[in-house]
């Protein structure tokens, strides 16, 4: 029997059996040509049945070998997942939780999507053993992802990815899948929502980002969480430093139908922010992916309006802070090895060591790791990818947008003071 027809024959779900009747034979090797890959970023893929895409079957599976692999050693284990606005995220985050309370393994869940950070924040919260971000980051809306985090909060190491594919491999997708009902597994407490006070600890260190050189609170800023997570973390954490935002395209949107590619990178991902920056004569554009992690700006500079890299907006969170915070004796600043080379001369002129690692910001939350091995956490100073990504605490180990956004806005804020451009 080929895959199709088992899956036709075993997929129960009626919105799964009804888009394998009506596959035409393209659309079927397109659904079947492949299992999904699961590597160190978990894994993404476009949503829709069949073994190549991602739907509640394989999202049983890769939650079966995850759960294989966690008890694999004695004792109660437990996870935390979180999920974005993107369409099935919700279902997904649901399936996997009932998966991993079937395995007896107690799951912690956001009642409420909530961005990436967070999910790492809750992993350390709550000393789970693992995580679970159901996002595809900044894809289009025809993609979905799983990415995995450890018991650090750090995205997966090569070895215990390698280790959790061969497992995910050898498991057969309809025999070998352990599902529980949801409100059943509730209601017995083996899956327990997160309440407000996590998110409320959370911004309670976003609070010690505050500058406190920084006396005004004028800034005016265009706010656009690209119809994804940020807007409750973000908009709360600026109300708490004393800045207000204009809001755009706020409202959780998983087609994104007003920015097809909701990239922050991307000018076009950009364009109703930039189109409010310009009527209202704002001082900054201030743009979150739909899971919260990444950050773009722009500003208007001479009449013109001027969209601001990563590299660009690293080197200057990174002078920001070193202006304004005390660095501490053999502190890091950590880059990936395409991200600017600028932050040498930078670092070497303020007793600051950069530490150069692969691409992936998994590898920046390991050094923080290891200095949190050797007992000085508090030597990491800063990490940044060309790629949007920013991070200034130990707290979270993943590319924090919630924290990028606060710090963006009190350099904004200090170069207006300074009658500067921001």
């Amino acid at each position: 029997m080929n895959d199709y027809q088992r899956w036709l024959d075993e997929a129960k779900d009626p919105v799964i059996h009804q888009e394998l009747v009506e596959m035409t034979p393209e659309q079927i090797e397109a659904a079947f040509y492949k299992d999904l890959e699961f590597g160190t970023g978990g894994l993404r893929g476009i949503l829709g049945a069949g073994s190549a895409c991602l739907n509640i079957y394989t999202v049983g599976k890769i939650s079966q070998g995850i759960s294989n692999f966690l008890n694999r050693k004695e004792g109660k284990k437990t996870i935390a997942i979180s999920y974005d606005s993107r369409i099935n995220s919700t279902l997904f985050a649901k399936t996997a939780a009932s998966v991993y309370a079937a395995n007896g393994i107690h799951v912690y869940l956001y009642k409420e999507l909530m961005p990436t950070p967070l999910l790492s924040y809750a992993v350390r919260y709550f000393k789970a053993d693992a995580g679970v971000m159901v996002t595809a980051s900044h894809n289009p809306k025809q993609y979905n992802g799983y990415k995995v985090y450890d018991e650090k909060g750090c995205q997966l190491t090569d070895d215990a990815a390698n280790e959790i594919s061969a497992l995910i491999e050898a498991l057969d997708i309809f025999k070998d899948v352990k599902n529980g009902d949801f409100d059943k597994l509730m209601n017995e407490g083996m899956i327990e929502y997160i309440e407000d006070d996590c998110l409320e600890t959370y911004l309670q260190y976003i609070d010690t980002k505050r500058i406190p050189s920084i006396k005004n609170r004028d800034l005016s800023i265009v706010y656009t969480p690209l119809n994804g997570t940020g807007l409750v973390p973000v908009t709360k954490a600026l109300k708490r430093f004393g800045f207000d935002s204009v809001k755009e395209q706020e409202l959780p949107d998983g087609n994104f139908t007003t920015c097809p590619k909701p990239n922050p990178e991307l000018k076009e991902s950009l364009a109703l922010g930039v189109k409010l920056l310009e009527e209202k004569h704002a001082d900054i554009l201030i743009a979150t992916d739909p899971d919260c992690d990444r950050c773009g700006t722009a500003v208007i500079h001479n009449g013109e309006t001027v969209l601001i890299n990563g590299n660009e907006m690293g080197i200057l969170l990174v002078d920001f802070l070193l202006r304004n915070k005390k660095i501490p004796e053999e502190s890091i600043v950590v880059k990936t090895i395409v991200s600017t080379d600028l932050i040498f001369p930078i670092a070497k002129a303020n007793g600051l060591k950069v530490v150069e690692v692969l691409t992936g910001f998994k590898y920046i939350g390991d050094q923080i790791a290891r200095l949190e091995n050797i007992g000085h956490p508090e030597r990491y100073f800063f990490g940044f990818e060309e790629s949007y990504g920013y991070l200034s605490g130990t707290e979270v180990r993943d590319k924090d947008a919630v924290d990028a956004v606060i710090l963006i806005a009190q350099m904004a804020q200090d170069l207006k003071d300074q009658g500067k451009d921001p």
